[in-house]
């Protein structure tokens, strides 16, 4: 399946619009904003800047672990949608698992907090678990898993609700590379098969230039959009787009575009 080309969303097809949102901490510091940001249903985008900058505030703003200081959020059409919900799914920086339940009890945790019945948990975690090729690992205990195999529970238990949108805040910035990188081709290969809206937080140029369709520059706190690139690349990516000139100069101009807000400009 092609994944769909970049365009800007419009007002009917935004499946996230931030209007002029600011955050300021209790402490007076503020954080965020303000900033204006769209994104389109099934596109895949990037939030790329320093630490500090305000990227993972962003993601909870959105999807309600927070609120804004100021502004307004749309999230599926509904304004201020209220905490979590079936139309978000959070993958956090760390897998966040329960180290005394399973693997397949970890991924059904929020089908259980929905109520939902037995047999329907049953076979959703299963399909989860078999689109992040665990499924012979359900009976596991975090543990006994490797940080890459964690990382797919905790995917796969964003994904077991079926939520429109995915929100990622750096899921793979503690791996190794080699583990990265087949995680990356893991995941376009979802967006693409699932059509899921997803915005991604991450400090790496490379990362979010091989990952998304747009990658959205932050400057240092209060983090401010300060530029936008539409990817242009060949699809589905591999490891041929990896490699080839065309990434290496779209990599520099994401980076020159970093160093200008006065952020790191390191590619990693």
């Amino acid at each position: 399946m092609a994944a769909p080309q970049p365009r800007a969303p419009t007002d009917a097809d935004a499946a996230i619009r931030l209007s002029a949102i600011t955050k300021t901490y209790d402490s007076g510091v503020l954080a965020l904003g303000p900033i204006d940001l769209s994104v389109g249903r099934g596109e895949f985008v990037s939030l790329l800047g320093p630490s500090g900058c305000g990227k993972s505030t962003a993601l909870r703003l959105i999807a309600g672990l927070a609120t804004p200081s100021s502004g307004s959020i749309e999230v599926a059409g509904q304004v201020k949608p209220p905490r979590g919900g079936p139309a978000i799914g959070f993958v956090f920086q760390e897998p966040t698992l329960m180290p005394w339940a399973s693997v397949a009890a970890n991924v059904a945790l929020p089908l259980e907090l929905a109520h939902t019945p037995a047999d329907e948990t049953a076979q959703r975690v299963a399909a989860a678990l078999a689109r992040v090729e665990l499924s012979e690992f359900a009976l596991a205990y975090p543990r006994e898993l490797s940080g890459g195999m964690k990382m797919r529970v905790s995917l796969a238990r964003a994904l077991v609700t079926d939520p429109d949108i995915l929100l990622m805040d750096e899921p793979f910035a503690a791996l190794d590379e080699i583990t990265r990188f087949r995680l990356n081709d893991d995941l376009l290969a979802l967006w693409r098969d699932l059509g899921k809206t997803v915005l991604f937080v991450t400090h790496s140029v490379f990362e979010s230039v091989y990952l998304s369709q747009r990658v959205v520059v932050m400057s240092p706190r209060p983090g401010r959009i300060a530029a936008e690139f539409v990817i242009d690349a060949p699809e589905p990516r591999g490891e041929a787009f990896r490699t080839s000139a065309d990434y290496a100069a779209q990599c520099r101009d994401v980076s020159a575009a970093l160093a200008a807000t006065g952020g790191t400009r390191g590619l990693g």
